[in-house]
């Protein structure tokens, strides 16, 4: 009976210990955006379904609440609709360069351009590129867009995703409206008339999957590739 007592004394020393230590972490001025926050995290510790949805309730909820309407411009899930609206939005912003013949001239005008045979202005225009992807998706006010379950622990998802379906987009269709090989260009050049229509397919990727807002459906975090998680 003793030893119950004791045992009982010490989980409630140790309740109050984790109690005060989450205080001690809680924000001195906490709001909504701290209140989501948590919650987020807490969806991915929960492991059963139902669980998980009911936290995406309590999220909607909270949302939804007057005086929170600024969240709606806020995205944190990444989903397959995600991934469809940039492969749109690529097509979209691809289509007018594929009857340019001005592509062909660029992509000639990097694989010309070289420093000790290192095509230098096709790898700008491919950090570029890069830039301004992430310029776009993270830095401009279209969207808040949360970051969470990053590849690795270091690369968006959504940050891959577009450049990816953007990439892809760009490669494929200039393959199947035979702007690829046309004129018999070097291999260098066709890795140029790819990056040109890359450029603009990005854009209108990025665009396609942020201005929508969030989408509905499950998020493709359990797809994170994240070797730190067990």
């Amino acid at each position: 009976m003793v030893d119950s007592d004791e045992r009982d004394a010490d989980a409630g020393r140790t309740g109050d210990s984790e109690e005060r230590a989450a205080a001690a972490n809680a924000p001195g001025d906490p709001d909504i955006d701290d209140l989501l926050a948590k919650l987020d995290a807490l969806s991915d510790t929960v492991d059963e379904d139902h669980e998980r949805e009911k936290v995406r309730q309590t999220i909607s909820l909270v949302e939804r609440m007057p005086g929170t309407g600024a969240l709606a411009e806020r995205i944190t899930k990444y989903t397959s609709r995600d991934l469809a609206e940039s492969f749109v939005g690529a097509v979209l912003f691809a289509l007018p360069l594929l009857v340019e013949g001005g592509v062909f001239e660029i992509a000639a005008w990097f694989a010309a351009t070289t420093v000790a045979g290192v095509p230098v202005l096709l790898i700008g225009h491919v950090g570029f590129i890069l830039l301004a992807t992430a310029g776009l998706l993270y830095f401009a006010d279209f969207r808040q867009i949360t970051i969470r379950h990053p590849i690795f622990g270091l690369i968006p998802r959504r940050y891959a995703g577009v450049l990816l379906v953007s990439l892809t987009t760009s490669a494929t269709m200039l393959l199947f409206w035979g702007r690829l090989h046309e004129g018999d260009p070097t291999a260098l050049e066709r890795v140029g008339r790819i990056a040109v229509v890359w450029a603009a397919a990005a854009f209108g990727a990025g665009l396609g999957d942020i201005l929508p807002g969030e989408s509905q459906g499950e998020d493709l975090g359990k797809f994170d590739l994240d070797i730190g998680d067990d």
